[in-house]
């Protein structure tokens, strides 16, 4: 949107005295000064607000953070069978009979 230079300003109020008259200009300038000073004032308010509750949860207003809790660790065992047991056996009773 391009700027708004005073030639276009002076059309803008050109126009709005012909449309609402020399009369009624002074009023409408008034009203719409009392709605951008009120638009200010709640602004104004939502921002002190807004740098109110950052305030509040600042890094140093935080509690200190809880450690996490500590990790049970699994260690797996292989089961290793007694030496007797452990000589090889034939392929046929490991291996299921072929189709």
């Amino acid at each position: 949107m391009p700027n708004i230079g005073p030639a276009e300003l002076l059309v803008i109020l050109v126009i709005a005295l012909l449309v609402f008259g020399p009369r009624k200009l002074p009023e409408l300038g008034k009203s719409l000064g009392a709605g951008i000073r009120e638009f200010r004032r709640g602004t104004q308010g939502l921002k002190e607000e807004l740098e109110g509750s950052l305030r509040e949860t600042s890094p140093a207003a935080r509690p200190a953070p809880v450690p996490p809790a500590p990790v049970q660790t699994v260690v797996a065992q292989a089961v290793v069978p007694p030496a007797e047991a452990a000589a090889p056996r034939p392929a046929s009773e490991v291996l299921p009979p072929r189709s």
